[in-house]
């Protein structure tokens, strides 16, 4: 069986990545994560989401599998930021949004890796990209090598 884990936030990206798997994979599971971000509206779009694919998108029913929301809201005590405090959001001293969560996605990929080996899956499936990833240095293309090389 070719299965997949999606990192799955029920944002534009991640859901747009959900439905590309589920028509080329015979089970996805579901991944996402609550870090404390102050945009969970994607946390609440994500229930509905994926409520909704079986109802209607029923060719996937069979191919959507177990989904998991992981509780890491300490690690945005870490570092205060825009996605998990009160600050606004703006371009930092550094040239980066304060958007930024450092290492958030090297830390998703190593749940979902984990994940992905309990599962038997071979296929890992995030929605970065380098061209339009607000200078993040976690969503760039030499990073993203290095996880798939790691995991």
């Amino acid at each position: 069986m070719n299965v997949a884990v999606i990192l799955f936030s029920g944002g534009q990206d991640s859901t747009t990545c959900l439905f590309h798997s589920l028509a080329r994979y015979d089970r996805v599971l579901t991944l996402g994560f609550d870090y404390g971000q102050r945009h969970s509206v994607e946390l609440a779009c994500r229930a509905e989401i994926l409520r909704r694919i079986p109802l209607e998108f029923g060719e996937y029913a069979d191919r959507l599998g177990e989904d998991r929301l992981i509780d890491i809201r300490a690690f945005g005590a870490l570092n205060a930021n825009a996605l998990t405090a009160g600050q606004s959001i703006e371009i930092g001293a550094n040239g980066l949004s304060t958007t930024f969560v450092p290492g958030r996605n090297l830390l998703f990929l190593c749940y979902a890796g984990a994940l992905a080996y309990k599962a038997g899956a071979r296929t890992l499936v995030t929605g970065v990209s380098q061209t339009d990833y607000s200078g993040y240095p976690d969503c760039r293309e030499n990073t993203m090598a290095a996880m798939e090389k790691a995991l």
